[in-house]
């Protein structure tokens, strides 16, 4: 598939571009703007852990904060064209095998896992592109109300009670294999820096990859209840999931604890800005 897309890529590209450089620096661009994105949400996530801001938000809520900082939209729009270019990078990760992962059914299973984050992210560079509109009420996006309405969709749909199961096994899914990435990735094979700093750096990954893991767990199970009693409104935002976390017993604690494993998988998304192995496949090299 990748040498059947390789022939256009020749056809369009401008003499004197050098592609695979250009892959590489909007990839860097995009694990900065990711890491960027998590700062945000981690810090507000520990924020409402102190019960110094009402609640947690997902990362729709943490572009809506921004946008009411002076420059505000000037950051929303770099994190946008950086988080395209990291949907970009992922698709190029999905199909053109650019990490080397093979072909093997677990290969497969990670390259699919790559294209869902590259629509995931894709996704959000559109949100941080639409909250540029000067015409855009920055007060009416709701991040509950999206989740709830598209659940609704779902469950109007033939079979839609399956398809909102099936889609919380999915971010369930997710949810554990960070946490299994996060314990048993060696991260600094990943990065081209000395020894001393990716010993110092790979607790950020393993630290922020497990809590990301677990910060999204609690998303997948309201899903899967939503579609079992066929009520979107158990449906949550990742914000209201992680809000719903912290009024439970101890839950100030435990959101702290999520709050700074999410700061972590932050920062550890400006080291592989810096420090990350980014080789654009042969076929993109012209």
């Amino acid at each position: 598939m990748g040498r059947l897309l390789a022939l256009p890529l020749r056809w369009i590209r401008p003499r004197g571009l050098d592609v695979s450089r250009l892959l590489e620096w909007a990839a860097r661009l995009g694990y900065a703007a990711r890491g960027l994105v998590y700062l945000g949400l981690g810090t507000i996530a520990l924020l409402a852990a102190g019960d110094l801001t009402p609640q947690a938000k997902g990362a729709t809520g943490v572009l809506e904060t921004w946008a009411g900082w002076p420059m505000g939209l000037v950051l929303i729009g770099g994190v946008g064209c950086g988080l395209t270019g990291f949907a970009a990078w992922r698709a190029i990760q999905a199909v053109f095998d650019a990490d080397h992962h093979g072909t093997s059914p677990k290969a497969w299973a990670i390259r699919a896992g790559q294209a869902i984050s590259g629509l995931v992210y894709g996704g959000l560079a559109l949100s941080a592109f639409e909250l540029l509109d000067v015409f855009e009420d920055f007060g009416e996006a709701d991040e509950a109300g999206d989740i709830q309405e598209t659940s609704a969709a779902v469950l109007g749909a033939p079979h839609g009670d399956g398809l909102l199961i099936l889609a919380g096994l999915v971010v369930i899914g997710f949810g554990v294999g960070n946490v299994i990435q996060g314990l048993t990735q060696d991260f600094g094979r990943r990065l081209a820096c000395d020894k001393a700093l990716c010993r110092w750096v790979e607790p950020l990954a393993k630290i922020g990859y497990a809590a990301r893991g677990l910060a999204t767990l609690p998303v997948g199970v309201f899903l899967m209840l939503a579609g079992l009693e066929a009520r979107a409104t158990e449906a949550r935002s990742w914000g209201q999931a992680l809000q719903t976390v912290e009024q439970r017993p101890f839950g100030g604690f435990v959101l702290g604890a999520l709050a700074a494993g999410l700061i972590a998988f932050g920062l550890f998304g400006f080291v592989e800005a810096r420090y990350r192995r980014i080789s654009p496949p042969s076929e993109l090299s012209i």
